[in-house]
């Protein structure tokens, strides 16, 4: 590793360790919390030394057009911004990153915002932004020479750490919980070679297992505790900035589970303001579920000093954790940039996921609490009309698609969760109609549908 140019820093006690010396749980030693990647190079340098802001951005641009494996991931064309290996000779890519940003023009109108868009992470190889973290954190498992990739997952770390680790020549161990994921995410884990165990456990039960058995087998934990997973996370905030032309938006709205996407966005806009390549940081806000919710409930009690872990209940099963690992992150960057950590219900997802779809574009259930947090924003008037928001969609919306079936045929949700709400969501269901086969039943349904 290129431990000249990084270095690993706790967030709890400071201490600065090489990243090789990690423990296997990526825990500090003296206090157990979490590390994050630091460059102290970058302030050491000063004058003509220092990274020139104008000549690394028509770099990255230029790169777009480059043929080079290296230069066509969204992950990698910034990796003057990701100096962790020791040579990228040893980068594992899909051709992740470069996703779309989608201008969300009826939920605009609706909301009445000017500037609404969609980073829409779900379109990256496996169909999720784990892609992103995926391909830093396993490049590093590689050079280090590990033969052994684990995770504990709620499907989408498991389609992504399998899909990367096979494209690796490397093996691969999922525990996720028993009967609590998207069967979509899991098809593709077994589908890329992963040994699956299915534990009767929840999701922080797996993660609790998995930690003592990379303590007693040379498996790399690709969780994201691991803070490799990180630094790849931060590059669509790389992204975002390069299609605003380097004018940051307003607002960045991001789902949270367990909470290193929040954690990395706000590092890599961090980063990019103090090398000079843009004036300020976006307000960064995250959505939980009610039934899933530790952080809203640690801010509004004590500010973010302490969390206490929920039993986390939620149909959006990509954040249905109720210990997330980064929570002390996560709430630094809401302090930092001054945003918001709010929840929402069951019904107010699976809304705010059909609208969604009703722009074309589609997501998995999690995904949709940005949308449905927005709203509630908005209905507060902590988002002016004026201002430009981004929404990170983190899922694609054929990850679990039983639950947009039991949306539109009304299984989804309970009487008790539609009360109130009725009118809204029928307005928004659309079933698939039996009939006979002829014209007549054909057009009928046409003209029903016209009204």
């Amino acid at each position: 590793m290129n431990d000249n140019l990084h270095q690993l820093r706790c967030i709890g006690c400071g201490a600065q360790i090489k990243g090789a010396d990690a423990q296997p749980d990526f825990r500090c030693a003296v206090c157990g919390e979490l590390f994050e990647v630091e460059y102290p190079g970058w302030n050491q340098r000063k004058g003509p030394d220092r990274p020139n802001p104008g000549a690394l951005k028509w770099l990255w641009r230029e790169r777009r057009c480059s043929a080079e494996a290296l230069d066509q991931s969204g992950v990698w064309r910034y990796r003057e911004l990701l100096p962790i290996l020791d040579s990228f000779g040893n980068t594992v890519s899909l051709r992740e990153g470069n996703t779309p940003l989608y201008r969300l023009t009826r939920a605009a109108k609706a909301l009445g915002i000017d500037q609404l868009y969609a980073k829409h992470q779900g379109l990256n190889p496996t169909g999720s932004f784990k892609d992103t973290g995926m391909t830093a954190a396993l490049s590093v498992a590689r050079e280090r020479g590990f033969e052994w990739v684990a995770c504990a997952s709620t499907g989408n770390t498991s389609a992504s750490m399998a899909a990367y680790a096979a494209r690796a020549g490397m093996r691969s161990l999922v525990l996720i919980p028993d009967g609590k994921i998207a069967w979509g995410k899991l098809s593709q884990a077994m589908d890329y070679g992963a040994i699956t165990c299915q534990l009767k456990t929840d999701f922080d039960g797996c993660l609790q297992l998995l930690t003592q058995i990379v303590k007693e087998a040379p498996v790399y934990l690709l969780n994201s505790v691991n803070p490799y997973r990180l630094e790849g996370q931060k590059t669509p905030a790389f992204e975002i900035a390069e299609a605003f032309d380097w004018n940051i938006p307003d607002h960045l709205i991001v789902p949270g589970g367990n909470l290193g996407n929040s954690s990395a966005l706000g590092k890599g806009f961090r980063e990019m303001r103090e090398l000079g390549l843009t004036a300020r940081m976006p307000r960064i806000s995250v959505i939980q579920a009610a039934g899933a919710n530790p952080l809203v409930r640690s801010l509004e009690s004590n500010e973010g000093r302490a969390m206490q872990p929920v039993e986390a209940h939620t149909r959006a099963t990509a954040i249905r954790i109720g210990n997330p690992a980064s929570w002390r992150k996560a709430a630094r960057a809401i302090r930092e940039t001054g945003g918001w950590c709010i929840d929402v219900t069951e019904a107010e997802i699976a809304i705010a996921k059909a609208e969604i779809g009703a722009e074309g574009l589609g997501c998995e259930p999690a995904s949709a609490v940005t949308l449905a947090g927005l709203k509630k924003l908005r209905a507060k008037g902590a988002i002016a009309s004026g201002e430009t928001v981004v929404l990170v969609l983190t899922g694609h919306t054929l990850k679990d698609a039983d639950y947009t079936i039991d949306f539109h045929r009304g299984a989804l949700l309970s009487a008790e969760e539609k009360e109130g709400v009725e009118a809204e969501i029928e307005s928004l269901r659309r079933n698939a109609v039996q009939m006979e086969a002829s014209a007549d039943a054909v057009l009928a349904a046409l003209k029903a549908g016209a009204r």
